[in-house]
């Protein structure tokens, strides 16, 4: 069979098993078939059955078990995205497009993070921001306070309550501290960032959601303004003017 048409089959294929999996309801864990059996259950070819198979192990549903055949798995989104962002982010458009999913993400979570975190995170988080403010001046503590800004912002996203919008936004943190989004800060942008994340922990803690919002907001300008300038131009524009 000619290679086109054989992935056109092993694709509409592994859409069958994807749905007669979801539609019999079978928990992670459960035993499948193996690729043998699959071919005669879906009646197809070895070849189409294993690369069906082959594409359904690669996001994670399926698990090859030694001498068992498969297993039914619940796919992790999270490291589906992780083990993809650095294909994804081959140009300056893509770049940009990750920019406005990191935007979103932690502007959207804040509202999560003001009802949700609990004394110890606030606690926590006004400890972080003081630490910035003490090293954000100090060129040899350049890479103390990135790591700071890190901390913060993971634990922003912990304090939403939703393990997978905290672990997708630390994807993205981690992608952009390792990229140059835009140049080096002068003393003066490095204070009012500071000053910045002392106020939103302040706005937590006194659960001023739409204090947080705006303060949120202003911290990412400074690490994807691009993002920022796309998303809310009329605002932008306003406040140059």
């Amino acid at each position: 069979m000619p290679e086109e048409p054989r992935k056109n089959l092993s694709h509409q294929l592994s859409e069958r098993i994807r749905e007669y999996i979801e539609q019999a309801e079978l928990p992670d864990g459960e035993l499948f078939m193996t690729e043998a059996e699959v071919a005669d259950q879906f009646d197809v070819s070895r070849a189409v059955a294993r690369e069906a198979v082959g594409q359904l192990r690669a996001i994670g549903l399926l698990e090859g078990r030694q001498r068992k055949g498969l297993i039914i798995r619940r796919p992790d989104p999270v490291r589906l995205f992780s083990a993809s962002l650095p294909f994804l982010a081959k140009s300056k458009q893509d770049v940009s497009e990750l920019s406005r999913l990191r935007y979103v993400l932690e502007v959207g979570a804040i509202e999560l993070a003001v009802k949700n975190a609990n004394a110890s995170q606030i606690a926590q988080l006004m400890g972080i921001a003081e630490q910035m403010k003490l090293v954000v001046n100090t060129k040899a503590e350049v890479n103390r306070g990135k790591e700071l800004d890190i901390a913060f912002h993971s634990l922003l996203l912990e304090m939403t309550g939703s393990t997978i919008i905290a672990d997708m936004q630390r994807v993205l943190v981690d992608f952009f501290s390792n990229i140059e989004i835009s140049g080096p800060l002068d003393v003066a942008s490095t204070e009012r960032i500071a000053w910045e994340h002392i106020e939103l922990a302040s706005a937590i803690r006194d659960r001023d959601i739409e204090s947080a919002r705006a303060l949120i907001r202003m911290q990412l300008r400074h690490y994807l303004p691009e993002a920022d300038s796309e998303l809310y131009p009329a605002e932008k524009t306003t406040q140059v003017t």
